[in-house]
Order: structure tokens, then sequence, then C-alpha cells
């Protein structure tokens, strides 16, 4: 009920840019183009210390300034109309994880959101991620790229509050603590799996999601070789891709032309 009367409230009352505070306007064109990474496009980001298991990760713009602004706003202010240029942002970064445009028999773009505990998703009146996922789905089918939000992940733990913690402690926190759920795997099967969050840190979250996601056997990848090192089959592995909208600056800085990694099912690399 509280997203409904924040939806509620907008209609009525002054809007003013999540981003800077301009009035009149609920995104400004300064903020809008910080956004988008002020016309440079989604890199890859690798965050110091990189958690083991952390897949690839494509980022649109650092967590600073008015991006670091409109991400709290949509998160813990409820601006639920940002929404749409949130996922439009996180869209530029799932098609950079994913590779170019594909042909149009192509498997369609499943995005498996990192899950919101139960308790923050009560306490905030919505599921952020998950919505801006939802937004940009819909934004990538509006380009002619099929895509659908896949939310096949959960916790099967209780987890602590992330703020306040350390790398190490966010992988403590976070380890084993998210699992696929029943039946979650035959729904991965239909297409090209990418993990999305609105945000990446120390990459604890993204690594425990993979993690997850490794035991669910998926198809068969081409360009993986048949044998690999200690006689592994290849069907065990699967490239894991993922995509947020904003990393810290630092991460932008790390090995901007590294190649991409290889995830072996279960985690390691």
């Amino acid at each position: 009920m509280r997203g409904w009367w924040r939806e509620i409230a907008g209609l009525v009352l002054p809007v003013a840019c999540g981003g800077c505070g301009r009035p009149r306007t609920e995104l400004c064109p300064s903020c809008g183009a910080a956004l988008t990474g002020a016309g440079e496009g989604p890199r890859r980001v690798r965050p110091s210390p990189e958690p083991a298991g952390l897949p690839v990760v494509h980022a649109v713009a650092p967590y600073a300034g008015p991006v670091r602004e409109l991400l709290i706003a949509h998160k813990e202010r409820g601006a639920l109309s940002l929404a749409p240029p949130l996922g439009g942002a996180l869209a530029a970064a799932v098609e950079a994880a994913a590779g170019g445009v594909e042909d149009p028999g192509a498997r369609p773009l499943l995005l498996v959101p990192v899950p919101s505990s139960r308790r923050s998703v009560r306490a905030r009146g919505h599921d952020p991620t998950r919505r801006i996922a939802l937004a940009a789905a819909a934004r990538l089918r509006g380009a002619g790229r099929p895509a659908r939000v896949v939310p096949v992940l959960r916790q099967r733990r209780y987890v602590a509050d992330q703020a306040g913690l350390g790398a190490r402690g966010r992988l403590a926190n976070l380890s084993g603590a998210l699992e696929v759920v029943p039946g979650g795997g035959r729904l991965l099967r239909a297409g090209k799996v990418v993990l999305v969050d609105d945000l990446m840190t120390t990459g604890a979250s993204l690594a425990e999601a993979a993690r997850a996601l490794g035991g669910v056997h998926l198809p068969f990848i081409p360009g993986i070789p048949h044998g690999l090192p200690g006689g592994s089959a290849q069907r065990g592995f699967e490239q894991r891709v993922a995509a947020v909208i904003a990393s810290s600056p630092a991460s932008f800085e790390l090995n901007r032309n590294s190649p991409g990694t290889w995830i072996v099912a279960g985690g390691e690399r």
C-alpha cells in the first residue's frame, strides 16, 4: 500500500529532480545524461578486491553525484516514477553484458534480479531491483530484443543488513544465502541468463547469485572448449554475465580491457 500512496502523492505534490532537486521535473537533462554514462556507454567493471566467483559485470555510470541520488530516491524514498529511466540505463548495461544484437530467432534474454529480503521489501513498500528489471526488459523488447524477467533466486536464510559491512563482512554475510526456487532451472533453459542489480559495491551479492545459479544445468554454450583441465565436461560450464546501473568510481578504472571470465558451475573460476 505504501507504494500506491507514493504514486498518488506524486500526482498532486510538486515534483523535483531525483538527482539534483531541480523543481518541476522528475529527471532533469543533466542528471539524465549522467544516468546514461555521459555518452561513454556501459563498461566492464571490477571491484577491488574482487570476490571469487564474480561474473563479468557491466555498469553504465559511477555510483556518485546525481546517479547515486537517483538510485537512493527510487530505492529508499519511493520515487517510483524513476523506474523507467533507471530501467533504460540497466537495459544498456544488459545489452553490453549479453553481447551485440542477435538474430530475431535468438533465445530471449532472461534478466534474473538479485533478490531483496522480504524484510527490506516490506520496509520500502516495493522491490526496487525487480521494478527496475521489469522496466529494463520492457525497454529491450521495445528495441526489438526479446527479454523477460525471471525472478528465480530467493534467500534461503536470514541475511543481516549490508550497510556498514566491509568486503569480507559482506561475503561472509551472503555466503550460501541464495538458492534457485523449485522449477527455476527449467525456466532458465529458455534463454540467455543475465544477472541484474541496481548497484555493485563489493560484488558480494553478484558473486553469491552466480554461485546459486552455478548448480543449475544450463544448455550447451558454443565457444566453450570440449575438454578442460581436470577432465571436466563442457556441460558443467556456463558463462555468467551481470549488469548493473552503477558501480563504485574506482571499479571503472580497474582493468578496463581485461578479457571475459568463464565461471565454473559451483562458483570456481
